[in-house]
């Protein structure tokens, strides 16, 4: 049987070393673009709309090839209606009406003839902006207090609740720094830009956090009544192990669908599919290796201080 609890030291380190490297690469990104911790796409700070009606069928490479050509790295390239339709829709950055001319002409040459009268483009406001993000981080802070309020409900039975969800919040906000240093890596060394996408798949990454962890936290209320006479922390190792099958059983059937998708799927959501399975797999870590064993290195230590 895995001693989750005995190996806490080893688990502390490997989380603490990832969020050092997390930390370490949201500096270098607010370094190399102006202060910001991640690249921003025009999602935050705007730009110009295409939407393209071509003739014929045309891949999304094709067309994002011709858009970094011209100056433009990093377009989001979306399909609109059917494949049979061959209408494209494309977000960059802000380009005149000379620049647009360029990139027409080049998409016809090398992706395929447009049809000018069905197509066309438009500059846009920033579709989240820093009303929008403050908003997000408002409702991660009201999302963590309910989380805690939720915990210690629903555990007030239990000797010390608070420390529950205490600890639930410490590893949801590893995984989300673990996530943002992920794509604050990627857009060094990939380009990947934050955009909507992205906003939506670091909420979805929180919302799930604390969702193994209440797992096993359940299993250790049960099993406190019925194995009075145990140590603590061999009731903390047995309800880990109790639920530790069902925990990886879910989580990888998530990461082989995220994978394949990752593989076989378009470019234009492969960022956020590779945020969601960074941060199911910090969540996964997480939930067995730093909340179940901050818990027990708690309640030990606030044993020694009432005997001390």
């Amino acid at each position: 049987m895995i001693n989750f609890v005995q190996k806490r030291k080893l688990f502390f380190t490997i989380a603490g070393a990832l969020v050092v490297l997390s930390v370490i690469a949201l500096g270098v990104s607010a370094i190399l673009f102006d202060g910001q911790a991640l690249r921003v796409s025009i999602d935050f700070s705007g730009g110009t709309l295409f939407v393209l009606q071509f003739k014929e069928a045309v891949t999304e490479d094709s067309i994002r090839e011709v858009f970094v050509e011209n100056g433009h790295a990093g377009p989001i390239i979306q399909q609109l209606g059917g494949g049979e339709e061959n209408m494209w829709q494309v977000r960059t950055g802000f380009a005149d009406t000379d620049e647009v001319r360029v990139i027409l002409d080049a998409l016809d040459e090398n992706a395929g003839a447009i049809d000018r009268t069905l197509s066309n483009w438009n500059m846009v406001e920033p579709t989240v902006g820093a009303e929008v993000a403050q908003q997000a981080a408002l409702a991660v802070l009201v999302a963590s207090l309910a989380v805690l309020a939720f915990i210690w409900f629903s555990f007030r039975k239990v000797p010390h609740p608070l420390r529950y969800g205490v600890v639930s919040i410490v590893a949801m906000l590893v995984n989300v720094i673990v996530t943002l240093g992920f794509y604050a890596l990627m857009g060094i060394l990939q380009g990947w830009e934050a955009d909507a996408l992205f906003l939506t798949a670091l909420l979805t990454v929180i919302g799930f956090s604390v969702q193994d962890v209440i797992v096993v936290f359940d299993r250790i209320r049960e099993n406190i009544p019925r194995h009075r006479s145990e140590p603590f922390d061999l009731i903390v190792n047995r309800s880990v192990m109790e639920t530790v099958h069902r925990s990886l059983a879910t989580q990888l059937n998530a990461m082989f669908v995220m994978i394949a998708i990752l593989l076989f799927g378009g470019a234009s959501i492969k960022s956020f599919v590779a945020v969601m399975l960074v941060g199911m797999v910090s969540e996964t870590f997480t939930s067995l290796c730093v909340a179940v064993p901050l818990l027990v290195v708690w309640e030990h230590r606030s044993a020694v201080h009432a005997t001390a």
